[in-house]
């Protein structure tokens, strides 16, 4: 499939790149939705980079910037700065958070730091997203008779390969964590029962390993959904009113985009503390898979 790079165009909105030039195309002041799918934006030989990839390099280099600035005046300055401040504010508040939900220290520190990466960087990707730039700048190519607007950069979950990575993550470090905790035997023990001594165990067994990989899928479209409708509506909102009419919007996905990774790393914390406990701890299973589900509820 040819694609010829016709122009670049910085617009109000998507929809309406291009719009009254004469170098854009006749259907450019129609509404145009983002596609499902990422876009590529170039290649390092046979590497395609996607627009949503460049996005993600984009926040690990800002959080990576903000740890050196964090560490720098950390071992330096006596008196905390502001930037010093925030980040400590941050990280204990989140450590005291996980600790509510885990009620125990060493579990806690042990998990604090996959579950506190995952939600940083998925709050730093999703507000990321929204910035002005994000979606109108692109390149105008032809593919298949059409102009279309590539966008140069695009919210980093609105591809659903990028939510399933961070949910491949976190199924995975469930099992290492379960394994590390009970012994390799006493957690796969959980799932595989021997059927002649109990065969009700065997079946739950079989059902509860289903379910732990399952959870790939569940993570993947939860985030993905929710990432892509904000852009849509954004889309949408921008072209009906693009002056006054999308900044509450803005607000709201903010929130959302605040709550998404809220979400994603508190149940992935709740999935590391269920794989990590035996049949023995009922109640305590019960408790946390209670949590789990109120949170999936909200």
């Amino acid at each position: 499939m040819s694609k010829v790079v016709e122009n670049i165009k910085v617009t109000g909105t998507g929809a309406e790149a291009g719009a009254g030039t004469g170098n854009s195309p006749a259907a450019a002041s129609s509404f145009l939705p983002p596609t499902i799918y990422s876009e590529t934006v170039g290649h390092v030989g046979g590497f395609e980079i996607r627009n949503t990839l460049l996005m993600s390099w984009i926040s690990v280099l800002f959080l990576c910037v903000v740890a050196w600035r964090f560490s720098r005046n950390y071992m330096k300055n006596d008196v905390p700065s502001s930037l010093q401040n925030l980040v400590e504010m941050i990280i204990e508040g989140l450590y005291d958070f996980f600790h509510s939900v885990t009620q125990d220290v060493r579990q806690t520190k042990q998990f604090f730091g996959i579950c506190a990466t995952i939600f940083l960087f998925i709050v730093v990707s999703n507000w990321f997203g929204i910035f002005p730039g994000v979606g109108p700048i692109g390149v105008w190519e032809v593919e298949e008779g059409h102009k279309i607007l590539v966008p140069l950069l695009r919210s980093t979950f609105s591809d659903v390969n990028m939510t399933l990575a961070i949910a491949f993550i976190s199924v995975v470090m469930t099992q290492v964590y379960g394994m590390m905790n009970l012994k390799f035997g006493g957690y796969w023990g959980k799932f595989f029962v021997n059927p002649l001594r109990d065969p009700i165990g065997f079946a739950v067994g079989l059902l509860e390993l289903v379910s732990e990989f399952s959870k790939i899928i569940s993570f993947s479209f939860r985030l993905y959904g929710n990432i892509f409708a904000g852009e849509v509506l954004l889309a949408v909102i921008g072209f009906l009113a693009p002056y006054l009419a999308p900044f509450p919007f803005y607000g709201l996905e903010l929130f959302v985009g605040l709550v998404q990774a809220l979400v994603f790393s508190l149940l992935t914390l709740v999935f590391f503390k269920m794989g990590s406990t035996g049949h023995g701890g009922h109640d305590e299973v019960a408790h946390t898979s209670g949590q789990k589900h109120a949170i999936t509820a909200s």
